[in-house]
């Protein structure tokens, strides 16, 4: 699934510790399942509340029979994860399923701090970087990524009738924002509207690398991995002349590589330094749900071996993707 469904993602993950990297992925996975229900599924209006009747199961220690499921039950209670920050991104979801519309930047970064800030959160507790000041770091890397995500998928999102910029950017530069809806077309204008959201972008992910540096050194390389791979897709589309409309921005894989070095050095040389301003006034109520929760946290995942029915539903999800591959027409060489 994460492969799959970000590569940047993937890249930044294969630096994280094995412990983490798994817990990672169960809460990617997750969020993955939980978007594609709401955009294939959201037309029917009830793919949220059944995904929070999902949670309601895991949070309760009986997650449903499914692979995703019982990793985020293991994530979730060895990691002390809050379930307001789960929450938050099934209410940004939701957001996308009502036709929700952004007039202003605070909008558009309540809608990032739901459905990134709270990925970042999530991020920070399985690291155990839950005083206000780290989380709030975490929080402002998500909500970057996120904006980036937005300046670079303008002309893919407003195909399917979405637009995240900022409404009251897009007149003020001369766009009106129902008429790009009914016909998608870059111009100068829009160049400035998405330049400015980029510029944002730069100030947080400045804001996280505190946070970053103050990390313990081995989840360091990770998170720099993936603020420079998010920020190079932005640096990228200025350099491209800032058209997210007629083609979608992508990294090459001989820049991620050198964007990993990068990572690596900035991992080594992190100055030690505060962690810097407030949370956003968007991202304050993830940021104190994960510092609350960390009073009853344990240091780490706690060891437990798993009981003969766990087993066996890991055994029979195991057969059960083998047989369904061996049955698929195999690729032409």
């Amino acid at each position: 699934m994460i492969r799959g469904g970000s590569r940047s993602f993937y890249t930044a993950s294969l630096l994280l510790p094995e412990e983490i990297r798994q817990a990672a992925y169960a809460l990617y996975g997750f969020c993955r399942l939980s978007d594609d229900a709401v955009d294939l599924e959201g037309g029917r209006g009830d793919a949220v509340p059944r995904l929070r009747a999902r949670l309601d199961l895991v949070y309760a220690g009986d997650p449903a029979p499914e692979p995703v499921d019982r990793a985020l039950a293991d994530a979730v209670r060895d990691f002390a994860i809050p379930r307001v920050l789960l929450d938050a991104l099934l209410e940004g979801l939701e957001w996308d399923t009502a036709g929700r519309t952004y007039e202003t930047l605070g909008d558009v970064q309540a809608y990032a701090a739901r459905v990134a800030g709270s990925v970042g959160g999530m991020m920070a507790a399985l690291m155990g970087a839950r005083t206000p000041e780290l989380v709030a770091r975490a929080c402002d890397l998500g909500v970057a990524m996120q904006l980036t995500n937005i300046a670079r998928d303008v002309g893919e999102d407003a195909r399917i009738g979405r637009l995240y910029l900022p409404r009251a950017w897009l007149r003020e530069a001369g766009v009106d924002p129902e008429a790009f809806l009914a016909a998608p077309r870059f111009s100068p204008a829009l160049a400035g509207v998405v330049s400015r959201l980029l510029g944002h972008a730069e100030a947080l992910y400045a804001r996280a690398d505190a946070g970053i540096a103050r990390l313990d050194p081995a989840f360091r390389p990770a998170i720099f991995a993936a603020r420079h791979l998010y920020a190079e897709i932005g640096a990228l589309l200025a350099r491209r002349g800032l058209d997210s409309v007629g083609r979608r921005t992508c990294v090459s894989a001989g820049r991620k590589v050198w964007l990993l070095g990068r990572a690596a050095r900035c991992a080594l040389a992190a100055p030690r330094a505060e962690a810097g301003e407030a949370p956003l006034a968007e991202t304050r109520f993830l940021v104190d749900a994960v510092a609350r929760a960390g009073a009853k946290a344990s240091p780490g995942p706690r060891s437990r071996r798993r009981t003969v029915e766990e087993d066996l539903g890991w055994t029979v999800d195991l057969f059960t993707t083998l047989a369904e591959r061996s049955g698929r027409p195999r690729p032409l060489a």
